[in-house]
């Protein structure tokens, strides 16, 4: 699998630079974010610029990612995802398991933000759980 990775203090970007998220290539996905996370990266930026089409396999290895993430306090956003792959995470409802951004910036100052309110104790759900009552 070809791909990319940027590590920083607070995240790292992985960048997949294969057209194809497939049985082919999921398993070498999976194995590179499980690997990112035992070595203590809790927050990974998925950019899927060029990921033309997505399987089973690939959303399962995108879920795994996503779970390891979650384990660790950490976050897993996917950026610049086409539209192809956007419609079936839509079909599938899995828009609303991932936190989809349209640049990697995005993301970025998503993470930020996440890191700045941890550090202080204050966590997005507590702010919104406020507010319905």
């Amino acid at each position: 699998m070809k791909f990319t990775v940027d590590k920083q203090e607070s995240y790292t970007t992985f960048s997949v630079l294969e057209p194809k998220l497939n049985s082919m290539v999921a398993p070498d996905l999976k194995t590179e974010l499980i690997l990112l996370s035992n070595n203590g990266v809790k927050n990974i930026i998925l950019d899927m610029e060029n990921v033309e089409f997505v399987d089973s396999s690939g959303i399962s290895a995108m879920l795994v990612g996503n779970r390891l993430a979650q384990n660790e306090n950490g976050t897993l956003p996917l950026v610049n995802i086409q539209d192809n792959v956007l419609r079936l995470l839509k079909i599938s409802q899995l828009d609303s398991v991932f936190t989809i951004f349209s640049s990697v910036q995005e993301a970025k100052d998503y993470i930020m933000k996440l890191e700045f309110e941890r550090a202080l104790g204050i966590f997005s759900d507590d702010v919104e759980d406020e507010g319905e009552e």
